[in-house]
């Protein structure tokens, strides 16, 4: 079925031209923005590729379907002993998904991307159904990594797993009252842990900027389970034992309730922890244990920025929490990470260095101008936005923070010569056919 959407173009353009109205594919609806959109053309619900097969006991290798979710994978992966290499901040994202924004988690400075740990793809195209490596078409393997679904469908993928003993992390946890004493801990010592992250409070204050809580941790053995963890030591994700049941009524993120949160967050985390048992799905995926919890941004929802920075820039980071706190926009939260190496996808987002991602009551009217704001810092910095959360960068922005746009046209023109794969944020950036030609 996908082969023919993709041959029929999604039919002709509204306006009665002969280009196609476009065909773009949609896992679980968990993008922040408007890549998996396609107005006037189709989108596929990749819902019906869910297989997951076998987990090889000696190399962690597994084939799953490109709609298969996270959280499925490590149902059934975690009793067996095994976790997926790369996991976003929520496991109800698609692997074709992840796939098409080359997720990132905690453990990036030390494992890199989601797809660095893939050992081939399938791939339908309008020109035909394409089995891909690193190996046997290393230019579209890695243009399909974090290319926004603008190759191909991913309708199954080999996943390299990490081995794990229990479902325990073994957590670190320390209070900064400044971003710059937060950095340099990182800077210096990241690399001693698996995974680690720092949230940061972009509110208004005297004193210090971006005071932080960080928190590190690898995967806990079994000696270090008390005799109640052992009992449940492989146990599996709970799902979310509350939900959000309505909207929230407009306002009520706002800098007064966010300031508080903020103030209490920091408090009542540890001065110092060490070695702190703390179950996966908590490490891992804090917002999924709040079912719905988007409604509580309201009807006019959120809006959530993320940016890279070279390594050797921290000052840019600096720079956007002063903005952030003096901008008059509440940031609700602020998570600080490192990158480690790049992938060598054209569009795919981490590069080695520093990202901060933030997220903001729609709504504002000071909103828009400090994004622009955070926009041209970034770009002028040689940093980038992250596509797979965006829906309102400047077009002409785009070159700039992603100079190998190029590449991926020469792909997308030949697994693609009619530009049948377009989305909204193809068409709003100019990455469709007639934008990369011009």
């Amino acid at each position: 079925m996908v082969t023919e959407i993709l041959a029929s173009g999604g039919g002709g353009d509204s306006s009665g031209s002969h280009r196609p109205r476009g065909v773009i594919a949609r896992g679980l609806g968990r993008s922040y923005g408007d890549a998996a959109q396609r107005a006037g053309g189709v989108v596929i619900d990749t819902g019906c590729f869910d297989s997951i097969g076998p987990i090889e006991p000696a190399t962690g290798l597994v084939a799953v379907g490109g709609g298969a979710s996270l959280d499925e994978l490590i149902r059934r992966a975690l009793p067996l002993g095994w976790f997926p290499p790369v996991s976003p901040g929520t496991r109800y994202v698609t692997v074709g998904g992840a796939i098409a924004a080359d997720v990132h988690g905690k453990n990036h400075h030390r494992d890199g991307s989601f797809c660095s740990h893939l050992t081939g793809l399938t791939l339908v195209t309008p020109t035909g159904t394409r089995s891909v490596s690193p190996e046997t078409d290393a230019e579209l393997f890695w243009a399909t990594a974090g290319g926004m679904g603008l190759t191909g469908v991913v309708i199954a993928a080999t996943i390299r797993m990490t081995r794990v003993e229990t479902s325990w992390l073994s957590v670190d946890t320390g209070r900064f009252d400044d971003l710059d004493d937060v950095m340099a801990v990182m800077e210096a010592s990241d690399d001693r842990y698996r995974y680690s992250v720092a949230w940061v409070d972009c509110s208004p204050r005297r004193g210090g900027l971006g005071r932080s809580v960080l928190t590190r941790g690898d995967h806990a053995p079994p000696s270090a389970l008390g005799s109640s963890q052992r009992k449940a030591a492989r146990a599996p994700l709970s799902e979310p034992r509350l939900r959000v049941p309505l909207p929230a009524p407009r306002g009520l993120v706002n800098r007064w309730t966010v300031r508080g949160f903020n103030e209490l967050w920091f408090r009542r985390s540890p001065r110092r922890e060490c070695g702190a048992l703390q179950p996966l799905g908590s490490f891992f995926y804090p917002l999924d244990g709040l079912g719905d919890w988007n409604l509580l941004y309201g009807r006019g929802g959120l809006l959530q920025y993320q940016f890279v920075v070279p390594a050797g820039r921290a000052d840019v980071v600096r720079r956007a929490v002063a903005m952030t706190a003096e901008g008059g926009v509440p940031s609700s939260l602020a998570v600080l990470k490192r990158f480690g190496p790049a992938d060598p996808g054209p569009l795919s987002f981490p590069l080695e260095g520093w990202t901060l991602a933030l997220d903001f009551a729609v709504g504002p009217p000071e909103l828009a101008s400090l994004l622009d704001r955070l926009d041209e810092l970034v770009a002028a910095a040689g940093g980038r936005v992250y596509l797979a959360k965006d829906a309102r960068l400047r077009p002409e922005l785009l070159a700039v923070m992603y100079p190998r746009i190029p590449d991926l046209a020469n792909v997308r023109r030949r697994v693609d010569p009619d530009d049948v794969l377009r989305s909204d944020l193809s068409q709003r950036l100019g990455l469709d056919g007639e934008g990369l030609d011009g």
